[in-house]
């Protein structure tokens, strides 16, 4: 019989003893993990903490878990003939502490969700019909896009500016999920040319190269 020498078994034994550590390492999110089974959100608390104060649980009841409705209608008025409904915590409170929101999204034909960022989540685009060209540019300038059909995935790093837009024939629709209660969006135009207090015009020019009458004319449209 052959017998294995202690040298032979200690890469096994090393791997028993760490295997069970490395199964309850806790997943990685950017919200902070929960410290209880559920904290359904008082949003108009005058609390103020980093999340949201917990409704008391003697009051919780299944209908607080329950969201009636996601779907939304394209809104053709919309200066980009697309319309989105995001379900973060405040308005689904449930999501309180869970790290999660979604959204739903409907493009008419060239519907555009113009250039934004969510400086609080990756972002996980499923198609669920028509042709949708995702983008994004990363930090050293390189722009990633793809055109993704009903049925496909994208993803969209973290704090990244991005875009969705419908290149097919008719209504495109997808649905849109993130790893943060409360995403949060930048869109860069508004927040340069519609911030209050207003950025100073020579920022702008200097930044842009463009002269006053342009910056003037930019500012008008975000109000």
């Amino acid at each position: 019989m052959k017998i294995r020498s202690h040298r032979s078994l200690a890469p096994s034994l090393l791997l028993l003893l760490i295997l069970p550590f490395l199964l309850f390492l806790p997943t990685t999110t950017y919200d902070p993990s929960p410290n209880q089974d559920f904290c359904i959100a008082i949003p108009n608390s005058s609390i103020a903490v980093n999340g949201f104060p917990c409704k008391p649980s003697s009051s919780v009841t299944s209908d607080d878990f329950f969201f009636p409705n996601l779907s939304v209608k394209l809104n053709t008025s919309s200066p980009f003939n697309a319309s989105a409904t995001l379900i973060d915590v405040l308005s689904f409170p449930a999501l309180n502490t869970l790290g999660i929101s979604v959204a739903s999204v409907v493009f008419g034909r060239g519907g555009l969700i113009t250039a934004h960022s969510h400086p609080r989540a990756t972002e996980i685009v499923f198609v669920t019909g028509g042709q949708v060209l995702i983008g994004f540019v990363a930090t050293d300038g390189k722009f990633f896009s793809k055109v993704v059909g009903a049925g496909g995935l994208f993803v969209i790093p973290m704090g990244l500016v991005h875009f969705e837009y419908n290149v097919g024939q008719g209504i495109a629709t997808a649905t849109v999920a993130f790893n943060s209660q409360l995403p949060g969006i930048v869109i860069p135009a508004a927040a340069l040319f519609g911030s209050t207090p207003a950025v100073p015009d020579a920022v702008l020019r200097e930044a842009f190269g463009v002269g006053e009458e342009v910056v003037q004319e930019i500012r008008a449209k975000f109000g």
